[in-house]
């Protein structure tokens, strides 16, 4: 495909407010369920009033500013004014503590703050004194009058009416394609967070990329609940801005099944846990009801697996085999699609592998879940598998304009103009990232077809070798043992040891469902945690998954811990 070398993130923002202003941009719900949405028009209305406030700040071409707040329209609405102005927006974790914001709001340098609520500004209240270079604060919600380092989202839109139009149009002008559109930090598992520095050229050419790589029609929507602090969640986000798609916000975690029913959305991206969580609590209902229900439910499973196969393989449907389908989606997999809104025809997965038997259950249900793969330093995007192409336990060729390879030591390394263009203030550390020729080295072992279809093995820091001298991929046996709907979270041991250990958390709902079914008695949970009978529970669960390991990949001994 051919590329557009865009000046800057607004050139592309400008075409599609022109070509679809008066079409739905954005929806967001209050509390009780009531839909607010604007269109294209109003968003860059908005956007313009955002970016003059900007100015009126002092901000300037270059600068940074924190998002600290969960995902929120406007969370996108401060962004794309912030890159229209050339001001790098560097988001924060909801949940990071205080300390770990002080290290992103002064290693980026940043000089204001946009705060979800009163309580990300009582973290902010605590390290005050640790960050002097923030000027302002913005509340996205709610209002703090006893300090005028705080002001509230409508206090600060106001600022616009003393900036004119020549001063918004003039800094428009001066944002070229190399200036840093936001700071990415990682999430500093492997030491202190990194900052990955993302153009305006990575994030356009991505979205050129993403949509080239999928089909998006005209008036469909996206569903967003992940974390617009990291980049997966944002990277959709921009697609949506470039194909013209409605974007529909979640309220939160704890309202998504709810919000799924509000929002309808036609597609929407998401982590394996989200998926093994519905898989485990369908199965968990399921199991509860027993009887002609289970079977029934059996049924359409094996319907609907063999229908996926012969999909997959792009082979025709047997007439009696889709009359069952038919039966089989209007008795079971119509009440699944329901629970996502009734409209999903595919969604994407990614962030994490995802287990390729939690994708062919849903895809027998007639839900298309295409598994993809990105890091932080690619804007999160450089393979994914087609709608009209599709496999399990593959993340599909690379995205259009990208290319990929696997090196001597058998690690994923890939090239594009979605990759980033340093760490910030990190020489060492991007020198380090890069062959000497300018792959970007991805820390992910892998393998590639001869139809260029990547199929990630493991990590290469990940691998565990045993007293024995196995090579064996911990991250599969996790995805295995995770189907289990008594287990929520696990990892395995076994480096230099003579076999194979984890440590899991339990699943509560379905754990304390067992529990009151077999009359087990408790006063809570954590007294659950150390009953020999949920002990017996767990133990009969891996010795299930066990049987789809080879014996050396098996578990011999688990530990039940708290968190």
């Amino acid at each position: 495909m051919q590329f557009k070398d865009y000046q800057n993130f607004h050139e592309m923002l400008r075409e599609t407010i022109d070509r679809c202003g008066s079409f739905p941009a954005y929806r967001w719900f209050d509390e009780n369920g009531n839909a607010t949405s604007i269109d294209w028009n109003e968003f860059y209305d908005q956007v313009k009033t955002v970016s003059k406030s900007l100015i009126a700040l002092g901000l300037e071409r270059g600068d940074k500013v924190n998002i600290l707040s969960y995902t929120c329209y406007k969370w996108v609405l401060t962004d794309v004014a912030n890159m229209s102005m050339g001001i790098g927006t560097v988001g924060i974790y909801q949940s990071n503590l205080p300390k770990d914001c002080e290290y992103i709001i002064n290693h980026s340098d940043s000089k204001v703050v946009f705060a979800e609520n009163l309580t990300q500004l009582d973290k902010l209240f605590e390290i005050r004194d640790d960050i002097p270079e923030i000027k302002k604060v913005v509340l996205f919600n709610g209002e703090y009058k006893d300090d005028d380092w705080v002001i509230t989202y409508d206090e600060f839109m106001a600022l616009a009416k003393d900036v004119d139009d020549a001063a918004f149009e003039d800094n428009l002008k001066k944002v070229v394609a190399t200036d840093t559109a936001g700071l990415v930090y990682t999430s500093g598992t492997t030491g202190v967070p990194k900052g990955v520095v993302l153009t305006h050229d990575n994030i356009t050419s991505t979205c050129q990329s993403v949509t080239a790589s999928g089909v998006f029609y005209d008036g469909e929507e996206m569903f967003v609940f992940l974390p617009l602090a990291h980049v997966f969640a944002r990277t959709c986000c921009y697609a949506c801005i470039k194909v013209g798609n409605r974007t529909s916000f979640a309220r939160g975690i704890e309202t998504l099944l709810e919000d799924f029913s509000l929002a309808q959305p036609h597609w929407f991206v998401s982590v394996p846990r989200v998926f093994e969580k519905i898989h485990s609590k369908i199965i968990g209902g399921v199991e509860a009801k027993g009887g002609v229900a289970e079977k029934l439910f059996n049924w359409a499973c094996g319907v609907g697996a063999q229908v996926s196969e012969l999909k997959v393989k792009k082979q025709p449907i047997p007439t009696m085999l889709g009359l069952k389908y038919k039966l089989a989606t209007k008795l079971i997999f119509s009440k699944i699609h329901k629970a996502l809104g009734g409209n999903v025809k595919w969604c994407i997965s990614g962030a994490a592998p995802l287990n390729p038997e939690i994708a062919r259950f849903f895809h027998a249900a007639g839900l298309l879940i295409l598994e993809g793969i990105g890091m932080t330093e690619n804007t999160s995007f450089s393979n994914v598998n087609r709608q009209d192409d599709y496999d399990f336990g593959v993340v599909g060729p690379p995205g259009e304009g990208l290319e990929h390879k696997i090196a001597d030591d058998g690690e994923v390394l890939l090239k594009g103009r979605n990759v980033m263009k340093e760490y910030y203030k990190m020489p060492e550390q991007t020198q380090a990232t890069f062959t000497e020729d300018g792959w970007l080295k991805t820390g992910d072992i892998g393998e590639i077809d001869e139809k260029n279809v990547l199929k990630i093995t493991d990590r290469k820091k990940d691998l565990i070798i045993t007293a024995g001298g196995k090579n064996i991929a911990p991250s599969r046996i996790e995805g295995i043992m995770a189907t289990s709907m008594y287990l929520n979270q696990i990892c395995i041991i076994g480096d230099k040891k003579k076999y194979l250990s984890a440590i899991v958390t339990l699943d509560e709902p379905n754990v304390t469902t067992y529990a009151n079914s077999n009359n087990i008695k408790f006063d809570t949970f954590t007294d659950l945690m150390i009953h020999p009978k949920i002990k017996e529970l767990v133990d009969s669960e891996i010795e299930k998954k066990n049987k789809e390991l080879a014996s050396f990949e098996t578990l011999k001994r688990v530990e039940i811990v708290p968190e």
